[in-house]
């Protein structure tokens, strides 16, 4: 019916904004660290975790928030989050001191995860044909790159406009608003129950290897790869999430069923979004820490140097890549995509102290926009093979890896740098080539990491048959491909 129709693209527009509001919380913040600093007297440890409270929760509860989303209505779940991370944002304006804004930046991070875990899972339910279904996600994908653009300049706006609380208090509204307009569009779900899969030894388990995992990855900076810290707690990380897979295999009612990843496809996104997002913090973060810390950038022109490549993701996610993965395949569209991405990291390897925006930095700003078909692509093969009942996990397990990724890329690609400044300093070098080297070794390093996506998604991930992309229906009736 006509109102079925709108009101399902009334829902996509509150589940494109929760996921604007999570990725902007996410870089809005970054521009904002020195004022947040001098105001509170933070140390660089202590500064360091006001991203880190927020990491921690949002990876680590993904998965579980993604089951219990199956079981208790993805719907309740959903709202749930935005009212959480509403609250906490407003609690994060109104702090004065180092502990209430690191306690509300952890309750942000518990929220988002909660509302995150289930978006795509409602988002695959709401549209069932594949020609919508691909630009439903074109849509959801071009809001995250939105939300990426925005929150650097917006933070820059709003810190030097007026000060920095307000980066967290703009999402006061945005959160009431949503949850308001979710309970009108939202289709009500009443989920499995609890009894279908209230796994409470899996659900410590999982959680607390993520969240472990993931303390563990962004501390590595601080201790390092080989310290007793970073060693002892990574492997008691993967020894309970062993525990978990374990604990799945035999209990009567896993929270996770493991024939989620019998499916080729969906085990191939999820470690191809892993090594991606890894590479892409490079460009994320250590394009704009180069042009602060190297070219002498402030805040909102290094917002506003980033964004073609925020505009060029957005356009093709939205104009052009539900258009050809219909006719090519999310796949071949992945690949393409991969490949601008490479060569947009190598032409980074190619910068210099005194780099010119137009001739060493715009090209592979544009090239970076081959993330408008890597994003989407990787969404819709990552719930291609999910059960309506299993879309919540599903997308709750998307979200994990990529917040996995993301969060070993920090770990990785800026321990890279830092080490190579340091080296480069400590023989005489001066700062800025020295930094400037730094930078370079992770743009190598990124380059290598999406390369290995690419053989990933290539040996991997199936290719489409000749007559046609995969239907709902082939979805339905072989959920375990």
């Amino acid at each position: 019916m006509a109102y079925a129709r709108n009101s399902r693209w009334a829902a996509l527009g509150v589940l494109s904004t929760t996921g604007l509001m999570t990725i902007l919380d996410g870089s809005i913040v970054t521009v904002a660290m020195p004022a947040i600093q001098r105001d509170l007297g933070l140390s660089s440890a202590g500064l360091s975790w006001i991203v880190n409270a927020y990491l921690i929760p949002f990876g680590g509860l993904l998965l579980l928030a993604g089951r219990l989303g199956d079981l208790i209505g993805r719907r309740t779940m959903f709202l749930t989050g935005n009212a959480v991370f509403a609250a906490a944002s407003l609690l994060a304006g109104a702090a004065t001191g180092p502990g209430t804004l690191i306690a509300a930046r952890f309750l942000q991070g518990a929220g988002s995860a909660l509302a995150s875990a289930v978006v795509l899972g409602i988002l695959v339910t709401l549209f069932t044909d594949p020609a919508e279904r691909g630009k439903a996600i074109a849509i959801f994908s071009f809001t995250g790159a939105a939300g990426a653009s925005i929150g650097q300049v917006l933070g820059g706006l709003l810190t030097d406009a007026l000060s920095w609380p307000w980066i967290f208090l703009v999402n006061v509204p945005i959160g009431v608003v949503t949850v308001v307009l979710g309970l009108r569009v939202l289709p009500a779900d009443r989920g499995a129950g609890l009894s279908r899969g209230a796994d409470v030894a899996g659900a410590v388990l999982v959680t607390a290897g993520l969240v472990l995992g993931i303390y563990t990855v962004v501390e590595v900076e601080e201790y390092g790869w080989l310290s007793w810290h970073t060693l002892g707690l990574g492997a008691l990380s993967l020894a309970l999430l062993a525990a978990f897979v374990v604990r799945q295999a035999t209990a009567a009612t896993p929270l996770m069923p493991l024939r989620i990843l019998r499916s080729r496809d969906m085990v191939g996104a999820n470690v191809t979004q892993m090594l991606v997002l890894s590479g892409m913090f490079a460009f994320q973060v250590l394009v704009a820490l180069y042009m602060q810390r190297v070219l002498g950038y402030g805040a909102l022109g290094t917002g506003l140097a980033m964004l073609p490549a925020a505009v060029g993701i957005g356009s093709i996610s939205l104009f052009a890549s539900a258009r050809l993965a219909a006719r090519f395949g999310a796949r071949a569209v992945l690949l393409a995509g991969l490949v601008a991405l490479v060569a947009a990291m190598l032409l980074l390897t190619r910068v210099t102290p005194d780099a010119g925006y137009v001739t060493h930095l715009l090209p592979p700003m544009l090239l970076v926009a081959g993330g408008g078909l890597v994003l989407p692509a990787l969404a819709t093969l990552g719930m291609s093979a999910a059960r309506e009942s299993d879309a919540g996990l599903a997308s709750g397990l998307f979200n994990t890896t990529q917040q996995v990724g993301m969060a070993a890329g920090v770990a990785v690609l800026s321990t890279l740098a830092a080490g190579r400044t340091e080296e480069l300093l400590a023989s005489g070098a001066e700062a800025a080539t020295a930094m400037t080297d730094g930078y370079r070794l992770s743009f190598t390093v990124s380059a290598a990491l999406i390369s290995a996506a690419f053989i990933v998604a290539i040996t991997v991930l199936r290719r489409p048959r000749a007559d046609a992309p995969t239907t709902s229906r082939e979805v339905t009736a072989h959920p375990g491909r």
